[in-house]
């Protein structure tokens, strides 16, 4: 009984310590200040929520993809996509290099997005493509905006990042307009 006793006592203290530790400050070193910190981080958070819900919805559409051009729009999706996915590790462990936290679930994910999902039973593939198309014209908008923010605050390595997803997104936009051109 005693040694179930003492069990129980650790246990307790070892989730006292877990969640002290929770809420603990960060204190990830950075010459950021505490506000920039706040404001980068909460641009990138949205941003990732952005790029996640672009990337899902190229990904739906890249599964239902059907018609004659089939096999190349198919295709066309799947890199797209591909560089999507790439950029949610790079913005989320940006997000850790300046101090800040980033998002936990698809639910904050879908709470911070600003591109609207699409979650209908059929789009037609020139649908497809032509919301994607101003799906990545608004990110790119997006992360435009964001940048600002992170050149307010002198932070010159992801605006650096934020130059070549822009770059990036516009590719994914051109390759998108001329693919619908008759």
């Amino acid at each position: 009984m005693k040694a179930k006793a003492k069990d129980k006592g650790l246990k307790a203290k070892d989730k006292d310590e877990a969640i002290r530790r929770r809420k603990a400050p960060l204190n990830t070193p950075t010459d950021l200040s505490a506000n920039a910190t706040r404001d980068i981080s909460g641009a990138l958070n949205a941003l990732l929520a952005d790029v996640f819900a672009v990337y899902l919805k190229t990904k739906n559409f890249h599964w239902h993809m059907s018609g004659p051009h089939f096999r190349e729009w198919h295709e066309l999706l799947d890199g797209h996509s591909g560089e999507l996915l790439a950029m949610t590790d790079d913005i989320a462990e940006r997000v850790r290099k300046v101090g800040g936290t980033t998002v936990r679930s698809i639910g904050q994910v879908s709470r911070l997005q600003r591109i609207k999902d699409n979650d209908a039973d059929f789009v037609t593939p020139e649908g497809m493509l032509a919301e994607l198309r101003q799906d990545n014209v608004q990110l790119i908008a997006e992360m435009r905006a964001t940048h600002e923010v992170c050149a307010e605050e002198n932070d010159v390595a992801t605006t650096s990042l934020l130059e070549n997803w822009i770059d990036q997104a516009e590719k994914r936009a051109w390759f998108l307009f001329e693919t619908l051109r008759a």
